[in-house]
């Protein structure tokens, strides 16, 4: 079994588990408050806005959001419900679906997306000095490349 961590490690472990857990509750609530979406919502919206044609297939958007693709079709379906996506059969190959942002989903965004920026710099940006926000950025990264090469 792997060996347990010591004190200072426990305590970064749990300093930095909880600063996650407590980071994406404030997002949450701070986008379902003041534009009636999840984080995982805005996210996808945001995906699609930065796509050409403002569309993407949903195995790709299931992809980059980190969301299950049954997941994501019920937030899809909940977003065209509300006007902000549809759905249309991808006209390069039918076998798959394109998820397009409606111009009413690119408002919706676009009005939300000052809030949520403000959030992120009040709560990360602001709290770190720029060397922290670096190493921030650099331990991240490493520790995404070990989730990536464990993913197999």
């Amino acid at each position: 079994s792997p060996p347990w961590l010591d004190d200072e490690q426990q305590e970064c472990w749990r300093a930095v588990s909880f600063a996650m857990h407590q980071l994406r509750w404030a997002l949450e609530c701070q986008l379902q408050r003041d534009a009636g979406l999840s984080f995982l919502e805005y996210h996808a919206l945001a995906r699609l806005s930065e796509s050409p044609g403002h569309t993407m297939r949903m195995s790709g958007l299931a992809a980059v959001t980190n969301a299950s693709l049954s997941r994501l079709s019920h937030l899809i379906t909940r977003l065209e419900r509300r006007g902000l996506v549809r759905r249309e059969p991808d006209p390069a190959d039918g076998r798959y679906t394109n998820a397009i942002l409606t111009p009413a989903g690119l408002r919706l965004l676009v009005a939300s997306a000052p809030g949520h920026v403000a959030k992120v710099r009040e709560l990360v940006i602001d709290a770190l000095t720029p060397a922290q926000l670096r190493q921030l950025r650099t331990a991240s990264q490493r520790i995404l490349r070990r989730i990536e090469s464990s993913a197999g």
